[in-house]
């Protein structure tokens, strides 16, 4: 089951980002991007009574103003991993950012994972960011255009970039 969390799963969620990253910084960021106001959309993927997956979409600032959303981080249980949580996250994030009424997605990712769900290079030609120079940032339009013209984003403080 992929759902909203409840504040009762912060603990587990900080335990999820830091078994699948293997260190606490993606955990902190998360818990910092919450204090700082800046998460947009966040979910938890649930198996038999346990969080087993989650992921975060921040509010990004951009310039000229235009909604755009970052993907950053989603994290699955070591042990839980290749059976499709980390799609359905993504998917059912992507999905809640549309009814939101979001006009873009960006993401610093693998590049081989991402372009499933509709990621590219390409669509990311023309946004200025910290990131925007590695092969890893890629974005996605949700409405048509939203990335035709030259941009700049920056991810909330607690990225540190």
């Amino acid at each position: 089951m992929v759902r909203p969390p409840k504040p009762k799963d912060f603990p587990a969620i900080h335990a999820v980002e830091a078994a699948a990253f293997g260190r606490e910084d993606e955990a902190l960021i998360v818990e910092n991007v919450r204090a700082e106001g800046a998460a947009l959309v966040e979910l938890v993927a649930e198996e038999e009574g346990q969080i087993v997956g989650h992921i975060l979409f921040s509010r990004m600032t951009c310039e000229p103003m235009k909604r755009i959303a970052g993907l950053a981080p989603v994290a699955v249980l070591p042990d839980a991993q290749g059976r499709g949580w980390g799609q359905a996250l993504c998917r059912a994030g992507i999905d809640e950012l549309r009814r939101m009424g979001a006009e873009a997605v960006v993401v610093l990712g693998h590049v081989d994972y991402y372009p499933r769900f509709g990621f590219s290079r390409e669509a990311a030609k023309l946004i200025a960011s910290p990131y925007a120079h590695l092969p890893a940032f890629m974005a996605m339009e949700l409405v048509p255009g939203a990335l035709a013209a030259p941009i700049k984003v920056d991810y909330p403080r607690s990225f540190g970039a």
